[in-house]
C-alpha cells in the first residue's frame, strides 16, 4: 500500500444494530437462581420482559410463584418454576436439565451471615461457603455443560460482591465465598470462551433487598445513611439496578466481554 493509499484510507464502519436489538433475548432460554425475591427476582422478571423464557429457581415456592406472577404482570415472554437448593448437586442439575439447553445462567442464589473473625464458628463458613460459593460453582458447572453439549453459545453470569474490594469487619464467611466466586468467573471464562461461552460477575454495593434489610428498621437506617454518605450518587442501590447489569452482560450487548466483574456500587469504590 503507498502512502497516498495509507491517507486516504478510511475504515469502514461495519452495521450496527439498533441499540434495543443488542439487548433482545426473544428466543433464548435462561436460568436465574434466587429468583425469589431481591436481586434474583428483578433479574428474572427484567430477563422474561426481555424476551427470555425465565426458568426460576429458588427454595423458596411461594416466593417463586409471585415472581412468576409478577414477570407475567409486566408482560414477560414465559416464566417456569422450579424448587432448587443450589446445595445439592442433584437439584441443580435436575433444575438446569429440565430447562433444557440454556442460553443464559444467572447465579445469585445466596445467603448473608455476619460474625467477627474471632467468633466464626466452622459450622458458619462451612454453611455460607456451601451457598454462596459452591452453590454458584454447581450451578455454573452444570449450565456451562449444558451448553456445550447443545453446542451453543452462552452467558454465564455470577453474583460477586462489593465486599470483595475493601475489608469489612464482621463479613469474613461472606467475602470470603464472594471472592471465590470472582475466581470462579474468571477461570471459567478462560476455559469455556473456546465454546463460545462468556462468564462475566456482577459485584452490587448496597442494595435495598429483604437480605440486607434483615436488622432493626433503626439499624437499617443507620446503615443506609452511611453508604448513601459514602456513595458519589448519594444513594442505595434497588434491586433493579443490578437486573440491568445481567441484562447487559447476559445480552449480545456485552458479546466482546468475558471474565470481567461489573461493578454498579454507587461510586462507594473505584478499583482499577
Amino acid at each position: 500500500m503507498t502512502t497516498r493509499q495509507i491517507r486516504s484510507y478510511r475504515p469502514r464502519m461495519p452495521t450496527l444494530p439498533r441499540p434495543t436489538a443488542s439487548y433482545d433475548l426473544t428466543g433464548r432460554t435462561a436460568l436465574v437462581t434466587g429468583a425469589a425475591s431481591g436481586i434474583g427476582r428483578a433479574t428474572a422478571v427484567l430477563l422474561a420482559t426481555a424476551g427470555a423464557h425465565v426458568h426460576c429457581a429458588d427454595r423458596d415456592e411461594e416466593g417463586l410463584a409471585e415472581t412468576a406472577a409478577l414477570a407475567a404482570e409486566a408482560g414477560g415472554a414465559g416464566t417456569t418454576v422450579h424448587p432448587l437448593d443450589v446445595t445439592d448437586r442433584a437439584s441443580v442439575r435436575a433444575a438446569v436439565r429440565a430447562a433444557g439447553p440454556l442460553d443464559i445462567a444467572a447465579a445469585i442464589a445466596g445467603i448473608m451471615h455476619t460474625s467477627s473473625v474471632l467468633e466464626t464458628a466452622d459450622e458458619d463458613l462451612d454453611r455460607v461457603l456451601d451457598v454462596n460459593f459452591k452453590g454458584v460453582l454447581r450451578t455454573c458447572q452444570e449450565a456451562a455443560r449444558s451448553m456445550i453439549a447443545a453446542g451453543r453459545p452462552g452467558s454465564i453470569v455470577t453474583m460477586a460482591s462489593g465486599a470483595v474490594d475493601a475489608a469489612q469487619p464482621g463479613l469474613l464467611c461472606y467475602s470470603a465465598a464472594k471472592a471465590a466466586v470472582v475466581q470462579l468467573t474468571k477461570t471459567l471464562a478462560t476455559e469455556t470462551g473456546p465454546h463460545g461461552i462468556r462468564v462475566n460477575a456482577v459485584a452490587p454495593g448496597w442494595i435495598r433487598t429483604p437480605m440486607t434489610g434483615r436488622h432493626s428498621p433503626e439499624a437499617q437506617e443507620q446503615t443506609e445513611a452511611a453508604m448513601i454518605r459514602m456513595s458519589p450518587l448519594r444513594r442505595v442501590g434497588e434491586p433493579q439496578d443490578i437486573a440491568q447489569a445481567v441484562l447487559y452482560l447476559a445480552s449480545d450487548a456485552s458479546s466482546f466481554m468475558t471474565g470481567q466483574i461489573l461493578r454498579p456500587n454507587g461510586g462507594v469504590s473505584m478499583p482499577w
